[in-house]
């Protein structure tokens, strides 16, 4: 068998969330967060979990970039929390919160790890809630400010700018269904969050256009979706999910409409968007980031608001959160990108699985099989959309660190790295160590036979 090649220049990575690892959520001048306030909501969240302390990222940064060093990453993605750099959402600047996230990127840079920063990670500062959030049009302007803010503080430093991560999330969790912050359940509510969102982006590169000098992108979670039998009814429900989840964040960031379908899955909720609204989200990008997971193979039903649901499949194999494995699915939506968007250049910005992880074992030893199969799989199906034509630019695996799964708690476990929650103790899976094995490679060791 070949050795696969990846490109020159591809980054290998892991990315994080700052709500999901730092804790100190209020440390030295920060404000709350909706997620500070929804977590602390008796019963939003599983066993009434916080990320009160989550791993300690706030104090053990400087030994979790060595712990990253010592695995060989090339980048790392991670998040701002917006409350820790304007704790009333605008205006003042805290200082201190600024310099957290300096002393990160500078002790990243001398390790010879490139950061890769991600403005908006869904932790909406509680103060901005409090003015309508993302359902208020001067979000927009807010979200510039702030971005403004850290491009004056990073630039040059930072290289690569990430505006969002993951709005359809933000708003099928947060607007539509309620499971996550803020916790709203309202149709007419949904598209004018994900409007504004997209708004807030556009305003946030179009700043950063005036004050920056490198690069920056969106990051979108997309999943391909694949009709459950041949019927008329099966299609259109398929057309509708994949319009809801795939297309309807990238058409307008970059082709400057919206997908027909969001009207006739939204019916009466859905509003006639002004063009200069759309001319503002179509900003010119570097990248698009890709957080893959799964697929999703569909059947249409009287669910709501799509009339579509998922259906699980006899044979597939399931992650803890019971998502299917399904790593084709991963070159079929990068493919897709390319043929509809173009050739602009693309990183997996997430990709990972939570499994089941045994203890610890004496000797330091955490076996994750099932993890280093989905990650070989996975990234192997990079691999083969780089091959089909695809400017993919790097592969950042989800998660460094066992971390705090939102409203799920510390039930899940995505993490290359196991943390014990009591004592803050950091232990390197088997999964991490193949990882290491396959950046030293560049990918050349991918498909030797995994390390049971």
């Amino acid at each position: 068998m070949s050795q696969r090649t990846f490109p020159d220049g591809f980054l290998w990575g892991a990315a994080t969330a700052a709500h999901q690892i730092e804790g100190s959520p209020m440390a030295d001048g920060a404000g709350p967060s909706i997620w500070t306030r929804f977590a602390h909501t008796p019963g939003m969240t599983l066993n009434g979990d916080t990320g009160d302390v989550a791993c300690d990222h706030y104090r053990r940064w400087k030994d979790d970039v060595k712990l990253m060093r010592e695995l060989g990453l090339q980048a790392y993605r991670f998040s701002v929390s917006w409350s820790r750099i304007h704790p009333e959402g605008t205006g003042r600047v805290n200082q201190a919160g600024v310099d957290f996230y300096s002393r990160l990127v500078d002790e990243l840079l001398e390790n010879g790890i490139e950061p890769l920063l991600t403005l908006y990670h869904w932790d909406l500062p509680a103060a901005l809630e409090d003015r309508g959030g993302w359902l208020n049009r001067d979000s927009a302007d807010w979200f510039a400010e702030y971005g403004s803010t850290m491009y004056r503080a990073l630039d040059g430093r930072v290289k690569k700018w990430v505006t969002l991560n993951e709005p359809w999330v933000i708003t099928d969790g947060g607007y539509l269904h309620g499971a996550l912050a803020p916790g709203h359940r309202s149709k007419y509510e949904t598209p004018i969050a994900s409007h504004n969102l997209m708004r807030a982006h556009g305003a946030a590169v179009k700043a950063y256009r005036d004050i920056g000098k490198h690069e920056i992108g969106l990051v979108v979670n997309i999943e391909p979706k694949y009709p459950a039998s041949d019927s008329a009814e099966d299609t259109a429900a398929t057309k509708r999910a994949h319009a809801y989840m795939n297309e309807q964040y990238l058409d307008p960031a970059l082709l400057g409409r919206y997908p027909p379908e969001l009207k006739e899955i939204f019916g009466d909720a859905w509003p006639d968007w002004a063009a200069a609204d759309l001319e503002l989200i179509r900003q010119q990008l570097d990248f698009i980031g890709i957080n893959y997971y799964t697929r999703s193979v569909t059947q249409a039903n009287d669910s709501y608001p799509l009339k579509a649901g998922a259906v699980r499949q006899p044979l597939g194999t399931y992650t803890e959160t019971g998502w299917e494995v399904y790593p084709k699915g991963l070159t079929d939506l990068l493919v897709w990108v390319k043929e509809r968007y173009g050739d602009i250049p693309m990183y997996i910005t997430e990709n990972g699985a939570a499994f089941f992880d045994p203890p610890v074992a004496e000797g330091g030893r955490v076996r994750d099989p099932l993890r280093m199969d989905y990650l070989q799989k996975h990234i192997g199906a990079v691999h083969d959309a780089i091959q089909a034509g695809c400017d993919i630019r790097g592969y950042m695996l989800w998660s460094l660190l066992d971390n705090l799964e939102w409203s799920l708690g510390y039930s899940k476990r995505f993490g290359m790295v196991h943390v014990n929650y009591g004592t803050q103790e950091r232990t390197p899976k088997d999964s991490a160590r193949w990882y290491s094995k396959v950046i030293a490679s560049h990918g050349a060791s991918l498909d030797e036979p995994l390390p049971y």
